[in-house]
Parts: C-alpha cells; structure tokens; sequence
C-alpha cells in the first residue's frame, strides 16, 4: 500500500512517497555476470620455436584419447638430441675414469711405478742389513755399506716421489669425478629436455574430449609457448560469476544457480556453487568475489570463455518482513531507511537479510505497518516535519 504525502494548505511539508512494511513470501537471489569456462582444460603449448608442420583436426570438433591433433617441424630438434646423447656418451666415459682415479694407462702407469719403486726400496733394505752385518765381520767394507746405504736413500725419494704423484692423481681424480658428475647431469637434463620437445612437436588428446581451440594453421611459425591447442569435455563446465562485495556475505557452497546466455535466449542451464570465494578482486570500478559454479553443459550448448548471465538462488523465507530495495540508503558501512512518525521523518538504521531483485528482508530496524520513505527528489533529513495525505 503506497501513500502519498503532499504539500500541506500551507506549502510547508515536501511531497514524498512512502510504503507500509509488511510481511510476504521472499526469495532471495543474486543476479550478476559471469564467464564459461572449462573445469579440466588440456592447453597444448608450443615447447620451442618452429614452424606447424600438419594439422589434423578441426577445431570444435570431438576427439578421441591419443588422436594426433598437430604435429611441429622437428628436424633441428632431433640433430640437437643425436649431439646431445653423444655429448652425453663421452660425459659418462669421463666420470667413469674418474671414479676409477684417472685415464686408465696413467693409473696403469703409475701403479706399476710405484709397485717398482717399493721393490727398489725393499730390495736395498734387505742389502743394507746384510752388508752391515757383514762389516762387523770384517766381511764387507764400509765403502760398499756407505754406497749401498746412498742407493737406499735414493730409492726412499724416487718412493715418495711416485707416491706423490698418486696421492695428486687421487685427489685431482675426485675433483675430475665431481665436475663430470656435474657435467654428465647437466648433458642429462638437455637430452631430456630435447626429447621432451620431440614428443611435444606430435599434440594427441589426452582423453576424449572437444577441440574447442586450435588458433594455428599448416605452415604458420609458433614461438616457444604459444598455444597450440585447447581440449576439454564439456559436458560440465563451471561459470565463474563476478559477485560484488556486499553480497558475498550470503553465499554459501551447493547453493541453486541459473545460467542464461543472451546468445541462446530462452534458454538456462542450472548448477550449483562448488567455491566461494576467499578474497575480493577488483574488476573494472566494481570490487567482486569471484564465485565458481558447476554447471550441466550436457548438450555441449555452452561454450568456453562466453559471457553469461548468473543468477544465485540464496534462499526462500516464508512470511518475511520485507521492504522495498529503493527505500534502503546506504552510507558508511550502514543501511538506513526513512520512516514517518507522527508528522516527522525519521532515519532508522536497519539490518537486513535475504534479498530478492526488488526487496530486502528486514531483520532489525522495523516494525510490520511502519511507514518508509521511497525515494524521490526530495533531500530528506532526520526529523523533518512531514504531513501525511489521504491513502490512496
């Protein structure tokens, strides 16, 4: 029941319009837009440089797992990795040297010149021993002692000499075994990342599922990362809807939606929310949460990355209190209304709940048959002097 307040005989009291609180059925739903999107993509991206060598699929057309979609000139590719397995070949040979402690003929080398020098060493001890025993007998000179004693001690430094020698291989070997460890991983990781690009250059779907992408031709030049190609099954996509801020609050997971395409007029698609957001975006002047919704696409009508229309069913209150959504002023944080108390206006700050396109369930603030100011030109202010008309 809308009444209308009008200049009193006088001309004193603005004219405004007002409506009575009462209590209807409501339901509450939040209307925004949204965007189309696949819920498992498979986007194929070009992993090096080169030209598209075949197409062999249209897109917007099914495919089954393991159909080749594309395939990218790989030529060059497949001379890097026969270089970089040979790379690879001589990088282990290197590693295996140096964890055996050198080139094989210098360890053999070595090892036998140290084994003679030993004996050398032991052969003149056991001779020193014995001409000193047979000095003190009077059997040997001191002179063939002092020549045998000077061999011994050459032999003693040619000994430590080699041994020198090895213990510089041993320790150059183990720096030679870190470097070729590290050499023979990186040579690894190339030829693995070269055969990586070679499987890459032949795109196959990874399951059933729709072309819905395929920007490039036969011939055409792709850079490293471009897509190639964009597959997913679209029988369930998810919408993701753009709510603004203030509405956040009543969201909650498993909730109706209702998805209309302007593309498809008549036409709805029902879902439901499966996440609500955790944080607020901004997009464009507005400051949303961006809401993910499961949708059944089961006749593959919706397409992806289409702009839709999003409408959340929030809930259904029987009996609510409710006031018009025109009457509700907001500033700082707090909604208010203006309601007409003897011949005043009066501002009442109220708390609000469900909320359908044109009203708002009132959950503190007023009283059912209350009397609410609808806007007009008018600027009110808390207490003015108003006079009611006749209802009409």
């Amino acid at each position: 029941m809308v009444l209308v307040i009008v200049l009193a005989n006088r001309g004193q009291a603005p004219q405004v319009q007002m409506v009575k609180v009462g209590r209807e059925d409501l339901t509450a739903s939040i209307t925004s837009n949204g965007k189309v999107e696949p819920v498992a993509p498979v986007v194929a991206r070009a992993q090096f440089a080169t030209f598209v060598e075949n197409v062999n699929a249209a897109e917007g057309q099914p495919v089954r797992r393991g159909q080749v979609v594309l395939t990218l000139a790989v030529a060059d590719v497949r001379a890097q990795l026969s270089q970089a397995r040979s790379a690879l070949l001589a990088a282990q040979n290197d590693l295996r040297n140096a964890r055996a402690g050198g080139n094989p003929d210098e360890v053999a080398q070595l090892n036998a010149d140290l084994a003679n020098a030993r004996a050398a060493v032991a052969s003149l001890e056991r001779k020193q021993q014995a001409l000193t025993a047979l000095a003190a007998k009077q059997a040997a000179t001191q002179e063939e002692v002092l020549q045998n004693q000077a061999s011994l001690e050459q032999a003693r430094t040619n000994l430590a000499t080699v041994q020198q020698k090895k213990d510089e291989m041993a320790r150059r070997a183990q720096l030679d075994t870190e470097r070729a460890e590290l050499h023979v991983k990186q040579v690894q990781d190339q030829v693995a990342s070269l055969e990586a690009q070679v499987r890459s250059a032949t795109v196959v779907a990874a399951t059933d599922a729709t072309l819905y992408s395929l920007p490039v031709h036969r011939g055409d030049y792709v850079q490293m990362g471009q897509i190639l190609a964009e597959m997913a099954d679209l029988r369930n996509v998810r919408v993701r809807a753009f709510v603004d801020e203030p509405d956040l609050g009543s969201l909650e997971e498993r909730q109706e939606v209702q998805v209309t395409w302007d593309a498809m007029a008549g036409r709805s698609w029902v879902g439901q929310i499966v996440q609500v957001p955790k944080q607020v975006v901004p997009r464009g002047s507005r400051s949303v949460g961006e809401v993910l919704c499961s949708v059944d696409n089961a006749k593959l009508e919706l397409l992806p990355n289409v702009n839709v229309e999003v409408r959340i069913l929030v809930r259904e209150r029987r009996g609510a209190l409710v006031v018009p959504r025109a009457a509700v002023r907001y500033d700082n944080g707090k909604r208010y209304v203006f309601v007409v108390e003897g011949d005043k206006a009066r501002k009442h700050e109220i708390s609000v709940g469900a909320g359908s396109a044109t009203k708002y369930e009132i959950l503190a603030g007023l009283r059912e048959g209350d009397q609410v100011v609808l806007p007009g030109d008018l600027e009110l202010r808390d207490g003015m002097e108003v006079r009611a008309a006749e209802t009409r």
